[in-house]
């Protein structure tokens, strides 16, 4: 076979730190664009993203060329950036260390 593929869908869930409940209403939807955004971004496609005031959850395609690990550093980081970027009071965001996939 003279290519690669592969089809691999990935369920992660990581929370913000101390599972604070910075995510409410007014900035989750807006934050939940934005991760889907990012993971696109990452060459990897972005089924659904949703979560609570505390926690996200993405389903995930991931790019065969693209480590897990590398993919989760880059839309924490992006992610955490952003968010810290909306509003004054969400200047201390952080998302909590570790993540589930």
């Amino acid at each position: 076979m003279p290519q690669s593929l592969s089809n691999i869908l990935l369920h992660l869930v990581f929370s913000t730190k101390d599972r604070r409940p910075w995510l409410e209403t007014g900035v989750r939807e807006q934050t939940h664009a934005f991760l889907a955004g990012t993971v696109r971004q990452c060459g990897c496609a972005a089924y659904r993203v949703g979560g609570v005031s505390d926690h996200v959850h993405l389903a995930i395609g991931l790019s065969r060329t693209l480590a897990v690990a590398d993919m989760v550093k880059e839309i924490k980081t992006a992610s955490s950036k952003w968010i810290k970027g909306q509003d004054a009071h969400l200047r201390d965001f952080f998302w909590q260390n570790g993540y589930g996939v």
